[in-house]
């Protein structure tokens, strides 16, 4: 850097006119004429100061050129020395043939056309490396360095701002293709963010899944419409011309509508000055638009029936019908046509009026044989119109009416019918093919633009693609090409505005010591073309509005008498034809002034609109739905807006969008105007160089400052760097802004010359100033960095965020750290407490339990000697009572056995000692009543009465084993059979088997 500030810098004298200029050598070819004269105060004087310094560069030039291998490594041409546009011609010349086809110029890039395709060039996995690379600009030349730059400034260093990018050029210079690639680079970056973005985000695991994949869906659909869009419009709008076989026949630009998480949500298209005037009209080897030439090469059977098309059928307004282009693809058109939403019944009524276009130009008239008698069809002409009728769904007969007479309007009522003559119509027939095609066209764009636009509410940024036009010259220039001229001048105007002018006139108001670098200025072309009071546009439009006809020779007589003057209009004198030459930025051009201001008035014949909205076809009906009798009222036709007022109208109010957004330029060359593959013409290269300013550019580039950031902005973004505390109210004119600027970048260059080795320290002192100086300036109000001063900048920034976010961890691990021991203390004591707590509960639980245990005991204890007591009282009460039996017991005793419903009267038993009761009877049989369920449980437990109804045997087993006692402990295992027992804890009884014998057992106590 520099060096080449050293080479270039321009020198002042004491009054501070510049002597020396190296930018004066800017044009060896062909620039005599354009820098004659004072420009930004070079005068006469500096004539022998520049050729010696002509002289001088002469040798560096020749110099840099001998090693000839080497240019093509030059992929910055700001790294060129000495810049002059031998030097960057040459090394653009050797970069295209090592098939290296994009350079950098500052900030422009520079992409040389091959004319053949390069797929490896703009493969998915390019994409994916430029857009994954942490600094693109360290990587080769490439559009997609371009369109990542502009995608990560959409969320810029201190507030979003949108983009745009700006493909300019020649026609046929790689304008179409280099916006295609930009869109489907865009496209597949946004849908790629979109998918790597969607597992970060998902926080409802309920939900998300149908979110996601909802939004996915979303996001491919738009990428899908957002391709597709272009095979729609190319297919229309497009033709191949003499410069370009894909020649753009119209102007658009396209909003690509990002959110805040730069996702594509949505995108929307404007077009502007669609050149109708080809669906009538082909110059000589060129051909009319795609869309028609598709037609009639795809068509199916059914198709052609359909639309009266034959094989091998020629078309008046399909001329080099059997050149074969690559875009003529009728399925991709279709299929393209189908993923922007419409459906088979709306292709077909598009592809119907389309034919209907093609056959209502195969209609001609004959000569009427009086003036007064309208023109009659010629005969091979009716099967067309009836063909065209048709297909349109209009009458044939009236058609063929409003085609041969043109209605007059005599005041507010009359009506005058007057017939037309065969030139009239010719151009009404004319007329209305480019009527309706051009109104066909704006529905289409229409619909693409409500298929894939997104809500006002849903989108907070774009990226603007704008593909216009490039610049034309042909044999025969009308007012088509005077607009597609003028548009190339409003952009060659922005770039002069926004980067020649505006960037030294900051760097001058900012207070750097800077040399104006002189450049081409076509504000005066401008001036001539759309200025006030005077120019072509005003001037064109004034005779378009006067009620007489058209005259060729006075318009030209009145343009040479009011813009004579100035110094970019000039005339042929050996030329009979009526024109008039400007001289534009690129070259002069030469206008045909017949014909052109019929052009501007664009007229319609209400008839016509009439007859269309009268139309059967729903299609067609509805593109006229709102045109009436423009500019017939009270006032007559002077109202009517014209061709020129509009396009100049659109244009400005693109260029406000442009002016509100970040440029980015692209600089498409044409190598050679036969459009031959690596075929490179020295002349034709240079003179677009010159024209579009690649040169000063390059200037500019090397010597100035391209990042300019305000010093407010500048301290949020980098003042983390260094200590320095500054109010929050503070103003950016306060000394203090600029010393603590100044403060982060000093610390940057020290850290950045810390880095270095010891050996260079010494070097890198003595050369601190001279690296600061070329690296960054601060200014009143701004900081201006180069590009390796920004990427220290972000360098030192990354490491002090680093340093921080690893004491912020290190602060944050302590913390965690010392909280997960005090949960864990915490955590300890309560556990011990409920550990305790449990233990205590339990053994309060055993006591009670214990408690209650002994409490039982005992009374079972005290209830058994009771129970015994008893017993033994029973036992010595029946010895006592032995002599006195009842009658019962003496039958009993001497039988043995007895009925004892045979007893006169009732027996009363006692159930309670039946085992002692009964022992003296050792076979009973008896049938009694119980009462209450103690006594009935008692019985069964004791003599294991089973259930069953009818007569019960009760034996004993007093003469087995002895007596039974409800007191006896068996000496083996017992069964239980009731849940409760009539007895307190008497839960057991005797099997039939135990070691029990004796009636003094009862007396045992065994536990």
């Amino acid at each position: 850097m520099a060096n080449v500030k050293s080479e270039h810098i321009c020198s002042y004298s004491s009054e501070g006119n510049i002597e020396t200029c190296a930018k004066s050598m800017n044009f060896q070819k062909g620039g005599g004429t354009r820098h004659q004269g004072k420009v930004n105060g070079v005068g006469e004087q500096g004539q022998t100061c520049r050729q010696s310094f002509c002289d001088s560069l002469g040798g560096d030039v020749g110099a840099f050129l001998v090693d000839e291998d080497e240019l093509h490594t030059y992929d910055d041409l700001t790294k060129v020395n000495p810049v002059t546009p031998t030097t960057v011609l040459k090394c653009l010349q050797a970069r295209y043939g090592a098939r290296v086809f994009y350079t950098r110029a500052g900030c422009t890039l520079v992409a040389l056309n091959p004319f053949q395709p390069v797929p490896h060039l703009y493969s998915l996995d390019v994409m994916h490396e430029y857009h994954c690379a942490a600094q693109p600009q360290d990587y080769k030349p490439h559009i997609f360095i371009v369109a990542e730059e502009a995608y990560r400034n959409v969320r810029g260093q201190a507030e979003p701002i949108n983009q745009s990018l700006v493909v300019s050029g020649e026609s046929g210079a790689g304008k179409t293709w280099t916006s295609r690639c930009l869109m489907k680079y865009y496209a597949t970056v946004a849908a790629s963010s979109h998918r790597s973005r969607l597992l970060p985000r998902v926080t409802p695991p309920a939900t998300s899944p149908i979110s996601s994949h909802k939004s996915q869906n979303t996001v491919e659909r738009i990428e899908r419409r957002v391709l597709d869009s272009n095979p729609v419009m190319e297919a229309f709008g497009n033709a191949c011309t003499l410069r370009n076989s894909n020649s753009s026949r119209f102007g658009k630009y396209i909003q690509l509508q990002l959110n805040s998480s730069q996702q594509l949500v949505g995108a929307s298209v404007q077009t502007y000055l669609l050149e109708k005037t080809r669906v009538a009209f082909q110059a000589p080897n060129e051909r009319n638009f795609h869309i028609f030439y598709q037609m009639l090469r795809g068509a199916t059977e059914e198709q052609r029936q359909q639309w009266g098309m034959q094989h091998h059928q020629k078309f008046t307004w399909l001329p080099n019908a059997e050149k074969t282009l690559e875009e003529d693809r009728f399925q991709e058109t279709v299929d393209a046509m189908a993923s922007l939403g419409l459906d088979t019944d709306q292709q077909a009524e598009i592809f119907q009026v389309m034919a209907g276009i093609l056959h209502l130009g195969e209609v001609s008239f004959r000569p009427a044989a009086a003036e007064s008698e309208r023109c009659e069809l010629n005969e091979e002409s009716e099967g067309s119109l009836q063909k065209a009728a048709a297909l349109l769904r209009v009458p044939a007969s009236d058609l063929e009416a409003r085609l041969s007479v043109r209605t007059l309007r005599a005041g507010r009522q009359g009506v005058l019918l007057k017939p037309c003559s065969q030139d009239e119509c010719g151009v009404r027939r004319d007329c209305l093919a480019k009527v309706i095609y051009a109104h066909l066209f704006e529905w289409l764009v229409a619909f693409i633009n409500s298929s894939m636009c997104a809500n006002d509410s849903s989108w907070c940024n774009f990226i603007g693609l704008l593909d216009v036009y490039g610049f034309e010259c042909f044999l025969v220039n009308s007012l088509e090409q005077l607009c597609i001229n003028y548009a190339n001048e409003k952009l060659q105007q922005h770039f002069v505005t926004h980067y020649l002018r505006a960037q030294q006139d900051e760097y001058v108001a900012e207070g750097l010591h800077w040399s104006f670098i002189r450049y081409q200025d076509n504000q005066g072309c401008l001036d001539l073309i759309e200025g006030s009071p005077a120019s072509i546009f005003s001037l064109l439009n004034e005779e378009c509005r006067l009620n007489r006809p058209s005259d060729a020779e006075q318009f030209c007589v009145r343009l040479q008498k009011e813009l004579s003057d100035s110094g970019h209009m000039s005339w042929d004198k050996f030329s009979k034809q009526p024109h008039f030459i400007v001289t534009h930025y690129a070259s002069p051009v030469t206008y045909r002034v017949h014909g052109m201001m019929e052009k501007n008035k664009d007229p319609v014949p209400p008839e016509l609109l009439g007859l269309l909205q009268q139309s059967e076809d729903p299609l067609l009906r509805s593109l006229f739905a709102g045109s009436g009798d423009v500019g017939h009222g009270p006032r007559g036709p002077n109202k009517v807006p014209t061709v020129v007022s509009k396009f100049k109208s659109s244009l400005d109010s693109l260029m406000k969008i442009l002016l509100s957004t970040t440029p980015h330029y692209t600089r498409c060359i044409k190598p050679n105007p036969d459009c031959r593959p690596l075929a490179f013409r020295e002349e034709e290269v240079m003179t677009q160089l010159e024209a579009c300013g690649i040169v000063e550019t390059i200037h500019i580039s090397a010597a100035g400052f391209p990042i300019r950031i305000p010093y407010g902005s500048f301290i949020q973004r980098y003042g983390l760097i260094t200590t320095t505390q500054l109010p929050a109210q503070i103003s950016p004119e306060d000394d203090r802004v600029s010393h603590a600027v100044q403060d982060i970048v000093n610390t940057v260059l020290k850290t950045s010359a810390a880095d270095t080795t010891t050996n260079n320290n010494n070097n890198n002192n003595n050369n601190n100033n001279s690296t600061s100086s070329s690296m960054v300036h601060c200014g009143k109000t701004k900081v201006f960095l180069t590009h390796p001063m920004l990427a220290l900048l972000e360098a030192q920034r990354d490491n002090v965020r680093s340093h921080k976010a690893f004491c912020v961890q290190c602060c944050w691990r302590r913390y965690r750290q010392q909280q997960r021991i005090i949960k864990t203390q915490c955590a300890t004591r309560i556990q011990a407490a409920v550990r305790a707590w449990l233990v205590r509960r339990e053994v309060r639980r055993w006591h009670r339990a214990a408690s209650v245990i002994q409490t039982r005991w005992r009374f079972w204890r005290s209830c058994l000697d009771a129970l015994a007591e008893a017993e033994l009282d029973n036992a010595e009460d029946l010895q006592e009572e032995e002599e006195v039996l009842p009658p019962l017991a003496r039958v009993l005793r001497e039988g043995g056995s007895v009925q004892l419903p045979s007893v006169a009267e009732p027996v009363a038993l006692c159930a309670w000692p039946l085992g002692l009761a009964v022992a003296s009877a050792p076979h009973l049989t008896l049938t009694f009543t119980a009462t209450g369920f103690q006594r009935l449980a008692c019985v069964m437990a004791t003599l294991k009465i089973p259930f069953r109804p009818g007569e019960y045997k009760v034996e004993t087993n007093q003469f087995n084993q002895g007596v039974a006692s409800i007191r006896a402990q068996p000496q083996v295992s017992v069964k239980l059979h009731m849940r409760r027992s009539p007895l307190l804890y008497a839960d057991m009884y005797p099997g039939h088997n135990h070691g029990v014998t004796g009636f003094n057992q009862i007396l045992l106590e065994k536990t």
